[in-house]
């Protein structure tokens, strides 16, 4: 039996728990058309966790690419997936239009970009140190994984199958304690 749907209901759960940001209440002011108001849809995408990972926002986990003023007068918002077949990537994308919609009264384009591809070196420092604060490592390459919660360099891969795509479980032999890791890209 399949644990997709399981799995979507527990990201949609959380993508919804995250309440009170401005741009969820739909208080911003909207902007009128130019420079400013790509800064204010990147403001907007700065305050959507991820739905799988709901301690770090889309953009501190690398997942904007362009956001743009078209000449048609929408916004165009490019999306990096972190892995392909994600299941939570409809949930990423049903939060960014809600969110930059209550945000700005121009329409909103989100389309989903490969080139330039995700990797775990666009997660920025906050996002690390959100991850890591969270109990789950992140590392650009599979030598350099450390313990989250020791900093050890002493870990072994668990099992290369996480509970999503993109993470793996880890074992500590310092601390003995189990975690996740973003598998690096």
């Amino acid at each position: 039996m399949s644990e997709g749907p399981t799995h979507v209901a527990i990201a949609r759960a959380r993508a919804g728990a995250v309440r009170g940001t401005a741009a969820a209440q739909g208080t911003m002011p909207t902007p009128t058309p130019g420079p400013g108001i790509v800064r204010a849809v990147r403001a907007v995408l700065a305050t959507i966790p991820d739905p799988e990972l709901p301690v770090v926002s889309i953009t501190d986990l690398g997942m904007v690419g362009d956001v743009r003023l078209e000449p048609s007068g929408a916004i165009r918002v490019e999306l990096l997936p972190t892995w392909v077949g994600c299941p939570a990537l409809d949930l990423v994308r049903d939060a960014v239009v809600d969110r930059t919609t209550a945000a700005t009264d121009l329409p909103i384009e989100v389309t989903w970009v490969h080139r330039p591809p995700w990797t775990t070196a666009r997660i920025t420092a906050a996002g690390r140190a959100a991850l890591t604060a969270a109990g789950i490592a992140v590392a650009d390459d599979l030598a350099a994984i450390h313990c989250p919660f020791c900093g050890s360099d002493r870990v072994v891969m668990d099992s290369a199958f996480g509970p999503t795509r993109c993470r793996s479980l880890q074992y500590c032999r310092a601390c003995r304690q189990p975690f996740e890791a973003i598998k690096p890209v």
